[in-house]
């Protein structure tokens, strides 16, 4: 098992673990767990992530610490934008959209300014990293 693999199996067990809370790089940030389906495997994935809260929707940002790649599950959403997040005790299934100029700036710069890691990042890439917002779907009753 490679060492992000690794990294993230134990992030998500602690996360459920302890409710949504865990220790470590992630400690005190708002985290939820996103499950995709593989874009070319159709096998479902899931990562842990940082989000930033925005009224009823939940934004992560594609930022793979500063590759010069996009992320894995960012081709997963794009593909199937149709996914399940688990926020807290929460699961909700949500609508994943890339978000458009300017909003995209607008909602990277607060998350930035909060968690000055996504501004190193940026700086670490030429690529813009998207931004995605997931909301949540209406469940019927």
């Amino acid at each position: 098992m490679s060492d992000v693999a690794n990294f993230n199996r134990q992030t998500i067990e602690e996360f459920r673990a302890h409710h949504g809370k865990v220790g470590g790089p992630f400690e005190g940030a708002p985290l939820l767990l996103l499950h995709t389906l593989g874009a070319r495997t159709g096998r479902q994935r899931v990562n842990p992530m940082m989000y930033l809260a925005d009224g009823d929707r939940y934004l992560v940002f594609a930022s793979k610490a500063g590759a010069d790649t996009h992320p894995d599950w960012y081709w997963n959403l794009r593909a199937n934008p149709s996914a399940r997040i688990e926020v807290g005790d929460i699961d909700l299934d949500v609508e994943a959209t890339e978000l458009d100029e300017p909003e995209r700036t607008e909602k990277f710069r607060i998350q930035a300014e909060r968690y000055p890691g996504f501004a190193e990042y940026q700086r670490r890439t030429d690529r813009t990293i998207p931004v995605m917002a997931l909301t949540p779907i209406a469940q019927t009753p």
